[in-house]
């Protein structure tokens, strides 16, 4: 069993930056792969990122690469979402979720646990 807390969610100014945070319960967090997702209402949940539990492979959806950076840290049971240059079409609820496996999917049917959301809000 894994319990996942998110953290860091906050209202932006369109060009800005935040850090979210999951952190995550139990000993034996390096033997899942983390996604992040995202979700705004009416909508299907998206894919973020993804992170392997070595951190070996990483992968970005389409429209956060090269602004979104995945990161953990396996001695704090946390992985990170650093998104910098931010776009008011980035709105929405961040989840963290964890699969019991080497990667990460794209896919949230993939992911075993999720945490309860953080809301960021990117102003224009």
């Amino acid at each position: 069993q894994v319990q996942l807390v998110e953290s860091g969610g906050d209202l932006v100014q369109a060009g800005g930056s935040l850090r979210l945070s999951c952190a995550a319960s139990g000993r034996t967090f390096s033997s899942y792969a983390m996604g992040w997702f995202r979700q705004v209402p009416g909508k299907e949940r998206e894919f973020v990122a993804g992170i392997s539990r070595s951190s070996a492979y990483i992968y970005y959806g389409d429209s956060v690469k090269g602004r979104f950076t995945v990161t953990r840290d396996n001695a704090k049971n946390t992985v990170y979402l650093q998104m910098n240059s931010l776009k008011p079409e980035d709105t929405a609820v961040y989840y963290c979720a964890a699969r019991l496996g080497v990667t990460a999917l794209k896919v949230p049917a993939g992911y075993d646990y999720w945490g309860q959301g953080t809301q960021v809000t990117v102003s224009s």
